[in-house]
């Protein structure tokens, strides 16, 4: 369905009366909710701040118990307090950065040196012993881990801690990574 002039009027006097993208798409008739966030967009209708929530609704003034001369005591209305800053603008169609808090780092594990005497080759290695590479495979000074591993784990405690990060981890450490 097209936007008729009268369908654009109409649709104005309804985004400026506060209703829904949804309202107003039902209130039409023939177009989608998308459709009319975009029209309000590409009109570049000014957004409509959030109604208030029910905190900052106007409140009844509160009676409280009668007192020793059975006559009522009004309190005076509280003050509504503040909250967060309400949205101005086209909040439908704007979403607001907010930088989220950086996680605290958390402890690296610590690297044990592997002795001599506990090195492997490939030809000592187990099941029961840490297969962790260490230096590069074509030099001579190239060895495994060596130290013992846990059954169905091919590295020590530390080795794994290195190779099985949580996919949380791996994400947040890839977007820090790319800035």
């Amino acid at each position: 369905m097209s936007w008729t002039s009268e369908r654009v009027d109409l649709l104005k006097k309804l985004w400026s009366d506060g209703l829904s993208a949804s309202q107003i798409a039902a209130e039409l008739g023939g177009v989608t909710r998308n459709a009319v966030i975009g029209k309000v967009h590409r009109l570049g209708l000014s957004g409509r701040a959030k109604a208030p929530s029910s905190a900052q609704k106007s409140r009844k003034v509160a009676k409280s118990a009668p007192t020793q001369d059975n006559t009522a005591v009004e309190e005076a209305p509280s003050a509504p307090t503040p909250s967060a800053p309400q949205s101005i603008g086209a909040t439908a169609l704007k979403a607001e950065a907010v930088p989220a808090a950086a996680p605290e780092p958390k402890a690296q594990p610590v690297a044990e040196l592997v002795p001599i005497a506990k090195r492997a080759t490939i030809l000592t290695l187990t099941e029961r012993t840490c297969k962790w590479p260490i230096g590069d495979p074509t030099k001579e000074d190239f060895y495994f881990c060596g130290h013992p591993s846990n059954p169905g784990v091919p590295y020590c405690a530390y080795h794994c801690r290195v190779a099985y990060q949580p996919a949380s981890d791996r994400r947040r450490d890839k977007s820090a990574a790319n800035g």
